[in-house]
């Protein structure tokens, strides 16, 4: 099994042998093993460094999710290119839905499913884990509860911090040009707007038009917006083409899923530390 295989060599893999958890993301499995512990070994379905909006599942990712205990994703119609496995019957039926109950924003017709970054929302996810995994193993009710109460100290703690080193930008300046529409959660959290993208588009499988990617240059200029944000698997010659047109710099950004453990962003925590500070870094 590919991705198996691939997360052993990786250490995605948390606890002891017996009874597995599937989360979908680097993000949503960070987070889950935070609050099991060693009593379920989590596995994530999709790679470090791979964008989860364009991952592709293999008859080997079928047969580790059918081998699960639970699956978590992080829903919202991020794991659009899942859909066809996740609706196995022997699949959906054990499929916990970590942004169902969110207040979610829209993007034209679709969801944003980017809530990781408001650590609120990520908040309410401890929350709702910790509810299925006493489900799942009622005697360690308490251990979780205590795990659950644990991580949301932490998030809040977090959320206090960004919005200290928030301050350090001027708000006129608060203005965000991404690669696309990901940070939706955390410019409606701290104040700030997101001013366009280089795709205009919650996922990154559209594609910029010309006349679309000549408005965006232009809104830049006269905005003076220093920086344009992307991830760090996006076409990095579109976003400098744009970068050279309009005067601004490209910032790379992990946001979608973690580094591993050799890179910036190994753990959620990492990944919203390091994320604030390059943008802080970018615009004040």
């Amino acid at each position: 099994m590919r991705a198996l295989a691939f997360l052993l060599a990786l250490g995605l893999v948390f606890g002891g042998q017996g009874r597995t958890l599937v989360a979908t993301t680097t993000i949503v499995a960070d987070v889950l093993s935070r609050i099991c512990g060693e009593r379920f070994q989590v596995i994530s379905l999709i790679p470090y460094g791979v964008d989860p909006h364009a991952f592709e599942p293999t008859p080997g990712d079928i047969r580790l999710l059918l081998a699960a205990e639970a699956i978590f994703a992080n829903g919202a119609g991020l794991e659009e290119s899942l859909a066809p496995i996740l609706a196995i019957p022997e699949v959906a039926g054990k499929l916990i839905d970590l942004s169902e109950g969110l207040s979610l924003h829209w993007i034209e017709d679709e969801p944003d499913p980017h809530v990781w970054l408001d650590p609120l929302l990520v908040a309410a996810w401890a929350e709702r884990i910790v509810g299925v995994l006493s489900q799942l193993d009622p005697d360690g009710a308490d251990f979780y509860a205590s795990q659950g109460q644990k991580l949301r100290d932490e998030l809040f703690a977090l959320d206090r911090w960004i919005q200290a080193e928030v301050e350090k930008i001027p708000p006129e300046r608060r203005l965000l040009v991404t690669d696309h529409y990901f940070l939706g959660y955390f410019a409606a959290r701290y104040g700030f707007t997101e001013v366009g993208a280089i795709i205009p588009s919650e996922t990154t499988l559209s594609e910029p038009s010309a006349k679309e990617l000549a408005a965006l240059v232009e809104k830049i200029k006269h905005l003076k917006i220093p920086a344009i944000f992307v991830g760090p698997s996006f076409n990095i010659n579109l976003a400098q083409s744009v970068a050279r047109e309009s005067g601004a710099k490209v910032v790379v950004l992990y946001a979608g899923n973690l580094s591993g453990p050799e890179g910036p962003a190994p753990d959620y925590f990492s990944l919203v530390q390091e994320l604030v500070r390059s943008i802080v870094e970018a615009l004040q």
